[in-house]
């Protein structure tokens, strides 16, 4: 699954486009630098019912934006974006 389909994922199980995790991230103080990642993946599991995969991805995004490591761009394979940045403001509205 690649990193957006994750996400993709993520909106439709729950409602909320990764932007909106983002803000409520920020709203608990998620996105300070001294936050672990099992903080934020302990509250997506017990509020959203979300797993670590799905977490983790939500947990990059919130930790350090929409860029993601050109690696995964173009390449074969399951994982495969088509760019390095991800959409952050919900499936529906990607152009």
């Amino acid at each position: 699954m690649s990193f957006q389909a994750y996400l993709d994922t993520i909106e439709d199980k729950t409602g909320l486009t990764p932007r909106a995790f983002i803000a409520l991230a920020q709203e608990r103080g998620f996105d300070e630098p001294a936050t672990k990642a099992g903080t934020i993946l302990q509250w997506l599991k017990e509020d959203y019912g979300l797993g670590r995969g799905h977490g983790m991805a939500l947990v990059h995004v919130i930790k350090k934006g929409a860029k993601i490591d050109a690696k995964h761009v173009g390449t074969n394979g399951s994982h495969r974006d088509e760019s390095d940045t991800l959409w952050l403001d919900g499936k529906h509205t990607r152009p």
